[in-house]
């Protein structure tokens, strides 16, 4: 008789979510200083957390699951007898990080046995989702004891750009880093995480350390922690017999940044600071001047913004945003009369009635090594706009920039929840009344279905009526060459296959015909999986109109054509030293 296969509804009914550790280290001495629950499902299909998750994302009881697993953790340290001085990394999902009841982590941290130190890992995934509701949970634990420590490092520069809003007390560095040859992706991560721990004494933990390789890789990168298969494989407890120690973490300041929620960017000047008095007109040409400063930052960089009213937000405003959008890591603009959603990408809020903000013009840019705010407030003295007058600071005091950027991300919208996978669009009918096209429905035929799914080259749709343009469909070709499962692609641009070394030309010649509602066929570099492998993609983007005529999404394919490229390459080095004379 064949065994029912449980649902995540049964697995959270019957408890038998569990958590394995595996041990963290010094690097220098090998003694074991930590572990980190890593979540179990039952035995079967559901046991490892990918399915796990996927399988609670899909019925909507991530947030159950994710309380689940904390509890489990919990239960497992004190079962197997981690007490003082070791210290517990715990998991938070993002996308639950402000739903899950707070009372529930605080219960946490209150019940752990004597001494027994927390540490709330956190991934790049919640940072752009709810930041506001992210920086409140982090001070909020940290308030009660807890460390904080940032997850996967580097596998997006979006953790570069937020780390010194979030400042942890742990950077724990994507595995990459450790396994793949140095190069300038590589370097400019180390740069911005040991400039990052030189200023705040954070600990830096390398990740995937298998052999000694990796250990003297992890070890040349600034790591002082280890973690990996080298010093033990997850388990139910204690390593037998392991040396251990405490974990030293920063002393963090008991003041926390959220306070800045209650003032406003120009309020978190330091009393006394030195103001200037100046014309609208000059204003706009210091803020395009940090536009560029972080447009030159690029990915790693954060840059908060306000305009008054949203007839300030003009038609040149929206171009110049949609390009740091595109090109930066994180971009909020906040302002009476703007939506919560200015431009696809772009973060606003719904700010209050008496909201001093309102009153403000306020640029806030900062990065790994950067960090300047022009903060002005309107001194109400009316006549023609662009000679408003306003009194100002021009700082590049890294702590006030800090301040002034959290008080406005502290007041952004959350993002929407990511879509669930949809069907496969269809391409536009053309009506017999004329031009205008009507989009078909979602494929709902299982054949199609299957044939799209049998299909050797990657097929994905992007939505551009959601927020980021994210998509909403791909096929197993797709995942294959993305090396990421559908849960981790789905929600997220595309642009995250691109790298430093993609050709700008031909990433910009995409943006373009999307831009334009454009067919496109290009040959660009990606980079596959969490390794971050590079391929070749010869990607052919088809437009689908939606009902009212204009483009609602874009059919991707995607071939691997690495093979030829590297082969058109080889011949025509072969030709150019055929060409120089013996």
């Amino acid at each position: 008789m064949a065994t029912s296969v449980p649902s995540i509804d049964d697995v959270l009914r019957t408890g038998t979510v569990r958590s394995v550790f595996q041990p963290i280290v010094e690097l220098d001495t090998g003694r074991v200083v930590a572990y980190e629950a890593l979540a179990r499902g039952p035995e079967g299909p559901l046991e490892r957390p990918d399915a796990l998750f996927a399988a609670a994302r899909a019925a909507g009881r991530l947030a159950d699951l994710d309380a689940a697993c904390r509890g489990a953790a919990l239960r497992g340290a004190v079962q197997q007898g981690l007490r003082a001085p070791m210290t517990l990394f715990v998991n938070v999902e993002p996308e639950v990080l402000d739903r899950a009841p707070l009372a529930d982590l605080l219960a946490i941290a209150s019940a752990a046995p004597g001494g027994l130190r927390v540490v709330l890992e956190i991934t790049e995934r919640a940072l752009a989702t709810r930041p506001a509701e992210l920086l409140r949970t982090v001070e909020r634990v940290r308030a009660v004891g807890w460390g904080v420590a940032v997850d996967d490092v580097g596998a997006e520069a979006l953790s570069l750009a937020f780390m010194p809003l979030l400042r942890p007390d742990v950077v724990k560095l994507d595995l990459r880093l450790v396994q793949e040859r140095p190069g300038p992706a590589i370097a400019e991560i180390m740069n911005a995480v040991n400039a990052h721990a030189e200023r705040t004494g954070a600990v830096v933990l390398a990740e995937g350390i298998e052999h000694a390789g990796h250990l003297q890789t992890a070890r040349a990168l600034g790591a002082t922690l280890g973690q990996g298969w080298l010093f033990g494989r997850p388990g139910p407890g204690p390593v037998a017999g392991a040396e251990t120690a405490a974990l030293t973490l920063p002393s963090q300041r008991p003041d926390t940044l959220t306070d800045d929620a209650d003032r406003s960017p120009f309020g978190c000047l330091p009393t006394g600071a030195a103001l200037r008095s100046a014309p609208k007109a000059l204003l706009i040409e210091l803020s395009k001047q940090l536009e560029r400063e972080a447009l030159r930052l690029g990915p790693a960089s954060v840059v908060a913004a306000t305009f008054q009213e949203a007839r300030h937000f003009t038609p040149s405003t929206v171009a110049r945003y949609r390009d740091l959008v595109e090109r930066t890591g994180f971009v909020c603009a906040l302002g009476e009369g703007l939506p919560v959603e200015p431009l696809p990408g772009l973060r606003g809020a719904a700010l209050a009635v008496g909201d001093p903000v309102r009153g403000e013009w306020d640029v806030a840019v900062l990065g790994p090594h950067f960090a300047a705010a022009l903060l002005a407030r309107d001194l109400g003295d009316g006549g023609p706009d662009h000679e408003r007058r306003f009194e100002y600071a021009l700082t590049y005091d890294r702590e006030t920039v800090v301040r002034a950027a959290a008080a406005l991300l502290a007041r952004v919208a959350p993002r929407p929840p990511a879509p669930v996978e949809a069907g496969l669009p269809v391409p536009a009918r053309r009506s017999a009344a004329g031009p205008a096209a009507q989009a078909g429905p979602p494929v709902a035929d299982p054949v199609w279905q299957h044939a799209v799914a049998a299909l050797p080259s990657g097929v994905c749709v992007v939505d551009l009526r959601l927020p980021d343009q994210p998509l909403v469909y791909v096929n197993p070709a797709f995942e294959r060459l993305a090396g990421l499962p559908r849960a981790e692609l789905l929600g997220r641009n595309c642009r995250f296959l691109q790298g430093p070394d993609t050709d700008p030309v031909a990433a910009a010649a995409v943006r373009h015909a999307v831009a334009a509602g454009e067919e496109c066929r290009v040959t660009l570099l990606n980079h596959r999986g969490p390794e971050r492998t590079p391929w070749w993609n010869e990607l052919h983007l088809t437009p689908v109109p939606g009902p009212d005529g204009a483009v609602a999404q874009y059919i991707g394919v995607q071939v691997d054509v690495t093979a030829r490229v590297e082969a058109e390459r080889a011949l025509a080095r072969e030709r150019d030293r055929a060409r120089v004379p013996a």
